[in-house]
């Protein structure tokens, strides 16, 4: 079992960037692949990138690609989510989430932990 806490979160300029953290609790961290999803108001939550624990590239939704990157410390027990070049429709509450599979999986149902969130406004 392993239970999250999100970081970081806050308010940012169009173009700026944000780096937001997920911090695992738990000795059994290393063994979860970690995603990343984000809910704006009356929206679904979507998946906007994940990471493996057993190595390889990170993925990434389409509409983040080249803008964010995601990184974890196993011996932190930490991910993390930086964010640049963000826009206006990055303004979601931002969740990272484990899942004990070795695949990225793009859909929530697969995540058995998730954190409490982390908002993120964009805005001038």
């Amino acid at each position: 079992q392993v239970q999250l806490v999100e970081s970081g979160g806050g308010l940012v300029q169009p173009g700026g960037s944000l780096r937001l953290s997920c911090a695992g609790l738990g000795r059994t961290f290393s063994i979860y692949t970690l995603g990343w999803f984000r809910q704006a108001p009356g929206k679904e939550r979507e998946f906007v990138g994940g990471i493996s624990w057993a190595g390889g590239t990170p993925q990434y939704a389409d509409s983040v690609r080249g803008r964010f990157t995601i990184s974890r410390d196993n011996a932190k027990n930490i991910v993390y989510l930086q964010m640049k070049s963000l826009n206006p429709e990055a303004a979601s509450v931002y969740y990272c989430a484990a899942d004990r599979s070795a695949l990225v999986r793009r859909t929530t149902s697969p995540y058995d932990y998730w954190g409490q969130g982390t908002q993120v406004t964009v805005s001038s």
